[in-house]
């Protein structure tokens, strides 16, 4: 960026001189044309998977319709509950929230529709899981990806020679002798580049996502988290600049600096929580109810009954069963199933919750982890929001179980009519929790960044020490 060494007047006279500046830079165009582009080029992948899984919804829930009145044609006749109960299935489904497109996250690895039946239904939940997410560590390409960690190095390409270029072109004594220099200089210098970025990035944000009808509170809250996460990666790079080092020494130790924060601790995070919270896996829950479904053939019918009715009494006085086969029994233990693995079931749940829980501990200390917790928060996309989604099946699961079970145990006929009066599903909002200690973590990052340049800035030496 090319710089100019003439007396300007104050205030609003420098800050129009640096932009004056700073847009003649060919590599500042450069930088703010692709951080634009990037940004514009993640909105528009998360909008079309987001319009992916609207179209999956949409075309579920056309289809279910017809798809029961086809059952009700099927079964309704024959009056058997068991049959219609064992072959029909139920859709649910987990609609995007309006800014899912910003940080799919948990979108992405976990399905969004889900048809399920009176069988047991841990094993319907878990079976679906259909990618590792330690296979998605890396990160997809989406707006959270390119705000926390491509903006950064972009930013750092921007800043890293502030000081250095000045003093490798003979400019910085003469700059030093101008009135209205100093560290106000430096912050202003360095102020231009920022805001720039930010405008490249944030404004084609808040266009993309007005115009696909997300909450303005919802959008400043992303653009304020991206605002103070740059803020932090700027003071970084002016404390480092203003270490009176050559611009390659600057660019390397920010760049090493870059890897240790947004690669390396991160990682080092990630293992020491896994580590210390074992979670498994959801397909070895699906693994064991089955297991203990299969198992349940083998069992006295009588024991099949005892478990279930431990959390169903009301069925206590229904007459027993006494041949080979009865549906009531089948779907008894069913449901059983369940039961055997309900403690692993909530143990599961409760790790997944303790991860969360610790990994946003880690975005206390580690500002890349804590702004990407934010941002998955605010959206409705992180570890809450897929458990939700999974508590809202199961209690629709209940309900279907709890309308079916009286034509199963009291061996009325299910008809067609009947299929109309079929529990319906209703989906929910994706839950919100309050983050005020990641956005204080996040505010004081920036500030003690900022702070910790402002007070490098001032020991610059223009004779070429510090």
């Amino acid at each position: 960026m090319t710089s100019l060494a003439t007396p300007l007047p104050p205030a609003r006279g420098y800050f129009r001189q640096e932009l004056r500046l700073a847009l003649r830079g060919r590599a500042v165009a450069a930088v703010l044309a692709l951080a634009a582009a990037l940004t514009l080029l993640s909105l528009a992948n998360g909008l079309a998977l987001v319009a992916r899984q609207e179209r999956a919804i949409a075309e579920a829930r056309d289809g279910q319709a017809d798809y029961l009145s086809a059952e009700a044609a099927k079964y309704g006749a024959a009056g058997s509950a068991g049959t219609a109960g064992y072959a029909t299935w139920h859709l649910t489904w987990d609609p995007p929230g309006p800014l899912a497109f910003v940080a799919p996250g948990q979108r992405e690895l976990r399905p969004t529709v889900l048809r399920v039946r009176l069988l047991g239904l841990q094993a319907q939940l878990y079976e679906s899981e259909p990618v590792n997410p330690e296979l998605a560590l890396a990160g997809r390409f989406d707006f959270a990806f390119v705000a926390t960690t491509l903006l950064p190095l972009l930013l750092l390409a921007l800043l890293h020679d502030l000081v250095s270029r000045e003093r490798e072109a003979g400019r910085l004594r003469l700059l030093a002798s101008l009135p209205g220099t100093g560290p106000g200089l430096w912050a202003r210098r360095a102020a231009v580049p920022l805001g720039l970025l930010l405008a490249a990035v944030l404004l084609p944000f808040l266009a993309v996502a007005l115009w696909a009808g997300a909450p303005l509170g919802g959008v400043l809250g992303i653009a304020a988290a991206v605002a103070l996460y740059l803020a932090f990666w700027a003071g970084l790079a002016l404390a480092v600049a203003a270490l009176g080092r050559g611009s390659a020494a600057n660019a390397s130790l920010l760049l090493g600096l870059y890897v240790l924060l947004l690669l390396v601790l991160p990682a080092a995070a990630n293992a020491l929580v896994t580590r210390a919270v074992p979670a498994g896996q959801g397909v070895a829950l699906a693994l064991a109810q089955r297991q203990a479904v299969h198992e349940g053939w083998d069992l006295p019918k009588e024991e099949t009954f005892r478990r279930f009715l431990r959390e169903h009494p009301e069925w206590a006085d229904t007459p027993p069963v006494t041949g080979r086969f009865h549906w009531k029994w089948y779907f008894a233990m069913q449901h059983a199933g369940d039961m055997a693995v309900a403690g692993e079931v909530a143990a599961y749940r409760s790790a997944l919750l303790r991860r969360q829980a610790l990994a946003d501990r880690a975005g206390w200390l580690l500002p890349p982890v804590g702004v990407q917790a934010l941002l998955h928060r605010a959206v409705g996309t992180d570890v809450d929001a897929q458990l939700a989604y999974q508590e809202r099946v199961q209690a629709h699961h209940t309900a279907l179980r709890r309308f079916w079970y009286p034509y199963l145990f009291e061996e009325r006929p299910f008809t067609a009519a009947d299929f109309a009066r079929v529990p319906a599903y209703r989906p929910a909002p994706p839950p919100t929790r309050p983050a005020a200690g990641l956005w204080l973590a996040q505010a004081l990052a920036a500030l003690a960044a900022l702070l910790a340049a402002a007070a490098a800035l001032r020991r610059v030496d223009p004779s070429g020490g510090r």
